[in-house]
């Protein structure tokens, strides 16, 4: 506990940095109680997607909008996946929560990710990330109190956040940090 204590203070910072857990303070544990596995979420097409299913691999989670100024890093994250798809997934998941910048229907943002920047990895439904209607699974992203590791605030679109291959958040990064960035790659 106490342990857990002092990684907390060490990541005590102002919400536009990345947060980022050293390698040798990560959390390293088959308990799942505050791993993503315990989440599910509906596709951007449809179909549903179980995070369980990524066991084993790093998932990337990223709210995105289609009118951004950030909308461009859809083709660093697509560029990302398909170098190192091998050991990470990345999921999309549209929201409008940031000045309006994600109006289209689920049909309509898919449309726009593929035909623009030929988005290949999963998306979700359109979701919120901020606000009384949160997602759950955005509520547990951004509280250390349910993913047991650091408190995080969703503040415009295309915020990362990185969990390792057991499903633990391990780092929150600030839609500045491009996707293909060292602070991101260098954790894969």
């Amino acid at each position: 506990m106490i342990r857990l204590l002092t990684i907390a203070a060490l990541l005590i910072s102002s919400c536009g940095q990345t947060k980022t857990i050293p390698m040798d303070k990560q959390i390293i544990s088959t308990d799942t109680t505050h791993t993503i596995y315990n989440f599910k979420a509906e596709g951007l097409d449809g179909g549903t997607i179980n995070f369980a299913d990524f066991k084993g691999k790093k998932i990337l989670i990223v709210n995105t909008a289609s009118e951004c100024g950030y909308t461009y890093q859809y083709e660093g994250l697509e560029e990302l996946y398909k170098k190192y798809k091998d050991k990470l997934v990345i999921v999309g998941f549209p929201a409008n929560n940031f000045g309006g910048q994600e109006p289209g229907s689920n049909t309509e943002i898919k449309e726009f990710c593929k035909r623009n920047y030929g988005v290949s990895f999963p998306m979700a439904a359109k979701i919120s990330v901020k606000g009384d209607d949160t997602a759950p699974i955005y509520k547990w992203l951004c509280s250390k109190a349910e993913n047991g590791v650091l408190d995080a605030e969703v503040k415009w679109n295309f915020n990362k956040f990185l969990l390792d291959e057991n499903g633990h958040l391990i780092a929150y990064f600030p839609s500045s940090v491009k996707p293909m960035d060292e602070e991101i790659v260098g954790k894969l």
